[in-house]
């Protein structure tokens, strides 16, 4: 059993923002497997499908993202999904807009989504699937309206491309594990 989450904030108001890119990959995956994203568990919005045989669980946290890691604990606890079977999809500025970089593990990197997934499951030992959404053109940009902003309608098309190689990232690393899927798509 997985649980795979993309990290974002809920509300139409971020909606196509950069902190997002977690929760167009859950649904754009939705989508390809033909799931509906409808059920609120966990302080989650969440479908269930199967993945290479295995079931999975797409979840999208509704807690605001630096409190992620109070719905993908309860999740996990209560499935009891040992946190290597966890991939977490969010952005990440300090890759280039549409690049992808998968890790088995390690830090948060100045994520608080992350942070509070490592606070909460008390281990950094799951896979995550992090997606450049570039940074701000001026160092003295504040970081928070940057990854609050909307995608340009230039990096729309370039981010539409890493959704689909997260997919099949993910993909991958529930059918051949995550040094397969970090060997094909790093």
């Amino acid at each position: 059993m997985y649980l795979v989450a993309g990290l974002g904030n809920p509300g139409s108001q971020y909606e196509m923002t950069r902190h997002n890119i977690g929760f167009h990959t859950i649904d754009y995956i939705a989508d390809e497997l033909g799931v509906k994203i409808k059920k609120l568990k966990f302080k989650a919005l969440y479908g269930e499908c199967e993945i290479a045989g295995e079931k999975v669980f797409l979840a999208k946290p509704q807690t605001y993202m630096n409190l992620s890691g109070d719905s993908i604990a309860e999740f996990a606890s209560f499935y009891k999904i040992p946190t290597e079977n966890i991939v977490i999809i969010s952005d990440d500025i300090a890759l280039a807009a549409g690049k992808i970089r998968i890790r088995a593990k390690g830090s948060a990197g100045g994520h608080n989504g992350l942070k509070s997934i490592i606070y909460r499951l008390n281990s950094d030992a799951f896979a995550r699937v992090r997606i450049g959404v570039g940074q701000p053109e001026h160092e003295d940009y504040d970081l928070a309206d940057y990854v609050l902003g909307r995608f340009s309608k230039e990096e729309i098309p370039i981010l539409e491309n890493s959704i689909i190689r997260s997919y099949k990232a993910v993909c991958e690393i529930i059918e051949n594990g995550t040094q397969s899927a970090m060997n094909k798509f790093n």
